[in-house]
């Protein structure tokens, strides 16, 4: 086989993932492929690709039969509404989406691209976790991911979207970058699972309990914003961008605005009641005083008797914390 249809063959296998099967297995769950997410959360035809054709290099255990182009993770960089971002998409149709160390060193590398370029890194997480038979290494894949989100934090926004399974090492991440977004359902996140759980403390928790997305949206308040789908979950990571600055150096975009548009609405007037015992909505008087009444509201589920969101006023991006007098005691 010639040079050229090596290449070819391998092009085909990286986009096809882990097969036609395992793709049919992953759509059957809900799911769309690491491909497919990417494909509707940037750009149309801005996708470039790192590190396409990386394999891992483990062969105990029968992986040396088990090679493909790019291992268990995209990587790239895009953009999206017209600015440039750099992701990675863990692709759970190729042995679970589990990190190998070559997979490790492909989302360290766009991890530092985007550092390098004040870019922002989105991580669309899809895995079982550390690959278990290439031990050691494949936690030092971790070690360094970490050790990238702890530098860079502060210095460019890092954004998690956890749209499978999420577990073990892989949890780590995603809970010390700046948003975590989940799906209903299909995302969970949890250190170790409910077998585990049982085998050890004799409890029994289901899935949904240990670390679905309704759990950390409700609970442990670690879900900034829990989506009813994967395209919601997508549509709503590319409305945050729209809130925040590229890097630390730079300001957010100031939109240019209607200023008629943007006056008080009269009716705010009527939302807040003369008695001082009396609830009301407090979502009501900032959809009155923001821009296009718009805001972009963060962990809505977590203590609601709190709202924290991004708002526009007068086309700049600023942050809000208030009070909800209608949930509950007020703090």
């Amino acid at each position: 086989m010639s040079n050229l249809k090596k290449l070819h063959c391998y092009r085909k296998e990286r986009i096809d993932g882990g097969g036609t099967a395992q793709i049919n297995k992953q759509h059957e769950k809900g799911k769309l492929t690491a491909r497919e997410r990417i494909v509707l959360l940037l750009d149309k035809h801005t996708f470039n690709e790192t590190d396409c054709y990386t394999t891992h290099t483990c062969n105990d255990f029968g992986l040396a039969e088990k090679l493909h182009p790019g291992d268990s993770v995209v990587t790239g960089y895009g953009k999206i509404n017209g600015k440039r971002v750099f992701l990675f998409a863990q692709d759970f149709t190729f042995l679970g989406g589990s990190l190998s160390r070559a997979a490790g060193e492909k989302i360290c590398k766009v991890m530092d691209l985007a550092y390098e370029n004040g870019a922002p890194i989105i991580g669309l997480l899809d895995s079982g976790g550390a690959r278990i038979q290439e031990g050691v290494d494949s936690l030092v894949g971790y070690g360094e991911i970490l050790k990238r989100n702890t530098l860079y934090s502060g210095v460019i926004p890092q954004i998690s979207a956890v749209m499978g399974p999420c577990a073990g090492g892989a949890v780590y991440s995603p809970a010390i970058t700046d948003f975590i977004f989940m799906v209903k359902d299909t995302s969970h996140m949890f250190i170790t699972g409910p077998q585990v759980i049982k085998a050890a403390t004799g409890e029994e928790v289901s899935l949904e309990e240990l670390g679905g997305a309704a759990t950390h949206g409700l609970k442990s308040g670690n879900c900034h914003y829990l989506a009813a789908n994967e395209q919601e979950c997508l549509d709503k990571v590319k409305e945050l961008l729209a809130y925040l600055p590229a890097n630390s150096k730079e300001k957010p975009e100031i939109r240019v605005f209607d200023s008629a548009s943007s006056m008080l609405d009269d009716n705010i007037l009527s939302i807040v009641p003369d008695e001082p015992n009396r609830e009301y909505d407090m979502k009501k008087v900032i959809k009155a005083v923001v821009d296009d009444g718009k805001m972009f509201e963060l962990q809505a589920q977590f203590a609601p008797n709190i709202i924290t969101a991004f708002v526009r006023i007068g086309g700049r991006v600023a942050g809000l914390v208030a009070q909800q007098p209608c949930v509950g005691q007020a703090l």
